[in-house]
């Protein structure tokens, strides 16, 4: 049914709930995995008038030193898992993106055929504030999304 699945994780407790499932029907698929970790841009604050905070070139060559070597944990975690279910995966980092729109492109570029990844399932204030990767993905993929709760 499904021969080449993006599975896309942060590292949190919750992402392995759908790295797991994600495994799991991959290999009684024999489906080929992708699994991906994204980093958002540096974080750079202003505001209107005189104030606002942007980081010096060290600010940003730390966070991409720190995103980088946070990514390699996760996704080398994700791979170990993956071998140990027996299933051939690929791992990827994309940076400087936001997940949403990482995980449309890659999925599209690769043409996987589905996207598994997690959800907490926020609602009302908490998902107004914290927004949500997944509702993003769900909105703009053109392949099905498995959502792991």
């Amino acid at each position: 049914m499904y021969k080449h699945i993006l599975i896309a994780t942060d590292g949190s407790e919750l992402a392995q709930k759908g790295l797991g499932h994600g495994l799991a029907l991959a290999k009684s698929l024999g489906s080929k995995v992708t699994i991906i970790t994204v980093t958002e841009p540096f974080p750079v604050y202003g505001m209107a008038g005189e104030f606002g905070w942007v980081g010096s070139p060290a600010d940003v060559e730390s966070y991409k030193n720190g995103s980088k070597e946070f990514a390699q944990k996760v996704l080398s975690a994700a791979k170990a898992a993956a071998d140990k279910a027996g299933v051939k995966a690929e791992v990827l980092h994309i940076d400087d993106s936001t997940p949403a729109d990482a995980i449309v492109a890659i999925a599209k570029e690769r043409g996987n055929d589905l996207i598994v990844m997690a959800s907490h399932g926020r609602r009302g204030i908490g998902r107004l504030l914290l927004g949500s990767q997944t509702s993003e993905v769900l909105t703009h993929s053109t392949v099905p999304v498995l959502v792991v709760r």
